[in-house]
């Protein structure tokens, strides 16, 4: 609907064209919207040239990579539909300040962006959003809040984290996940202050090519928000808001929808404020144009987005008993098939309403891996009891942190027991196989591995003799294990142990930790404030179907 009490423009073309084709009604729809949004734009024309005069001399004189992307912008262009883009600068001035004025209003008070806007130094503003971003990825931002806080309390600057050792920003990072992040944020601020005099890049260009771990999308944020640089940016929220915003319904993962998608941040991005316009864009994936339920009704460029003009049309046509259906593929009227257009194996489902969009990218399902994994625990130790830890190897999956002695293993329990001890056996000496007890398995799901750990214990007698670790292990008190670097799927293995030491734990066969699948399904609160509070899909290889921020 339009304003309060005034029937919809798109209702007054249905009333007088009971007697036109289904193609005909949908041209009086699109001139009847362009009419409203060039009304709009004549209101806006004094404010418009203010803005302009502010810009006018960076955008007089574009930069030869400016250039570069409005050639490949030309070029793309011309490959697709129109309907695919916006039609014309009137689009977009609307586009970018119906959600800039959106966000004034909205957007969520965060420890990061508060650091921004008191920070006047560039490099350590720079810091700040380079740390956010980088802990955002895959995280929810309620977990983000107390890992970010104390991360800057403990490293404020570049050459405070530039000094700290892998194993303290391991031990920090802690359950955060994803840990080859922390080790590649730490490598960047060395390179900074050991190559770079201290300095941050000064343009997103510099960043990806200069700083390690940091790509496309976290070079523009960092260059947009602490540098204001007029560069797009594409996360997992970004691609979802555009590709209904422009009813892109093909694969995002491919090269063709991917530079679309790229090409239309950029087209958006508001030089004059651009870092808060990509902080506006990822904010409404994230709290209105969500994966599942969004709320349409609250989305502030919902006139401007091509998939609930379909919806509308949807429910129209149903209430007006209209013949026939809108010919969707009238986007691709100079081809034989809109490359940007979901494929003819999957058309438009009424149910899923604007969710339609975008089309969910296949995925492989995550490899599967067993390995047999020992609780090792000295009682009779002076200061209390201690359990065994080993350190990783400094490359691959957890690289650098601490475990339980484990062995790869696809065998027999009789084999897993034999391995196992011989493991245990190589880091502390004899050990009594007889102790060895099997106490259940632990599933733990990383980005691309299912790992099923079959959790043992062993508890040595209290009159062991005491010996001292070797390199690469260490003898810890429980309270020194929860403080040590170490993963979430290893306090799972440890919290088996403890349950089975005090009598709570079930046997073998039953007792079980998975994630997710075994977790018991979130109240409806908690799913409201899962989906407010939702991940930051990983910001170089976005994700279309889960929130950020």
């Amino acid at each position: 609907m339009g304003e309060t009490g005034a029937p919809h423009p798109w209702t007054k073309a249905l009333r007088t064209a009971r007697g036109v084709t289904v193609k005909a009604l949908q041209k009086i729809i699109m001139k009847k919207s362009q009419a409203t949004l060039r009304r709009g734009h004549r209101k806006r024309t004094a404010s418009q040239g203010r803005r302009k005069s502010a810009v006018s001399s960076r955008q007089s004189k574009p930069a030869p990579d400016e250039l570069a992307q409005q050639k490949e912008g030309g070029l793309l262009q011309a490959s697709v539909s129109p309907y695919h883009l916006f039609r014309d600068m009137s689009e977009v001035i609307a586009f970018r300040e119906s959600l800039l004025s959106w966000y004034g209003r909205e957007k969520r008070d965060l420890p990061w962006r508060r650091r921004v806007e008191e920070e006047t130094n560039l490099d350590r503003r720079a810091y700040a959003v380079w740390v956010s971003e980088v802990m955002l990825q895959q995280t929810q931002v309620a977990t983000v809040i107390n890992y970010y806080t104390r991360w800057m309390q403990k490293w404020p600057t570049l050459q405070d984290l530039a000094s700290a050792s892998l194993e303290e920003v391991n031990q920090l990072w802690s359950g955060l996940g994803y840990y080859s992040r922390g080790r590649r944020l730490q490598e960047g601020a060395r390179k900074v202050v050991e190559e770079l005099g201290g300095h941050m890049p000064r343009t997103a260009e510099t960043l990806q090519q200069l700083l390690p771990g940091v790509g496309r999308y976290t070079a523009g944020a960092i260059a947009s928000i602490a540098f204001g640089q007029a560069a797009g940016v594409v996360d997992g929220n970004v691609l979802r808001v555009l590709c209904r915003v422009r009813a892109i319904g093909a694969d995002p993962s491919s090269s063709l929808v991917s530079h679309h998608l790229w090409h239309l941040a950029q087209q958006l991005v508001d030089p004059a404020q651009p870092g808060d316009f990509n902080q506006a864009a990822m904010e409404l994936g994230a709290t209105v144009c969500t994966p599942q339920r969004p709320l349409c009704s609250h989305c502030p460029v919902q006139s401007l987005c091509r998939a609930h003009q379909r919806v509308e049309w949807e429910q129209l046509t149903d209430s007006q008993s209209l013949p026939g259906s809108p010919d969707v593929e009238e986007c691709a009227l100079n081809t034989e098939q809109c490359q940007l257009c979901p494929p003819p194996t999957n058309p438009w489902d009424p149910n899923l309403g604007v969710t339609n969009f975008p089309r969910k990218a296949s995925r492989r399902p995550p490899r599967e891996e067993c390995s047999a994994i020992c609780v090792l625990e000295r009682p009779g130790a002076v200061g209390g009891a201690r359990i065994l830890l080993v350190q990783r190897p400094n490359s691959g999956l957890l690289a650098g942190l601490w475990e339980f002695p484990s062995v790869a293993s696809e065998s027999s329990e009789q084999q897993q027991h034999k391995v196992l001890l011989q493991e245990l056996q190589s880091w502390a000496g004899p050990v009594p196989a007889s102790r060895l007890r099997h106490l259940g398995e632990v599933i733990h799901t990383f980005s691309h591995i299912r790992l099923t750990y079959q959790v043992y214990g062993l508890a040595l007698e209290r009159k062991t003799p005491v010996t001292t670790a070797p390199p690469g292990a260490r003898w810890l008190t429980r309270e020194e294990f929860h403080n040590a670097a170490v993963s979430t799927a290893m306090k799972k293995v440890f919290r088996m142990y403890e349950d089975h030491q005090r009598g709570t734990g079930r046997d073998s066969k039953r007792s079980r930790v998975s994630t997710p699948s075994n977790r018991k399904k979130p109240s409806k609160g908690q799913q409201v404030l899962d989906s407010f509070f939702g991940p930051r899909i990983p910001t170089d290889t976005p994700n279309p179907n889960s929130v950020a921020q």
